[in-house]
């Protein structure tokens, strides 16, 4: 991906806010493109799962305690 260069005197010393944020965003572009591999779909779906069950992480594990123990008294019956 080209960086963008703009022509704005920086000789004093200070950081272009215009070329930092056009490189940043040349950057994200780029990290973005590269990010869309194969598996980007069940990467995707996997941070949704992460997004929605993490806050609620002892009630799904509860949850998931309670499902283990009625499968094992089910194969136990």
């Amino acid at each position: 991906m080209n960086t963008f260069r703009f022509g704005t005197d920086t000789s004093q010393g200070e950081a272009d806010p215009v070329s930092t944020d056009a490189t940043e965003l040349a950057s994200h572009m780029s990290h973005c493109a590269s990010s869309h591999s194969r598996f980007f779909f069940v990467h995707s779906a996997m941070q949704s799962a992460h997004g929605v069950l993490s806050p609620r992480i002892v009630t799904v594990a509860a949850l998931a305690g309670l499902a283990s123990l009625a499968l094992v008294l089910a194969i136990a019956a």
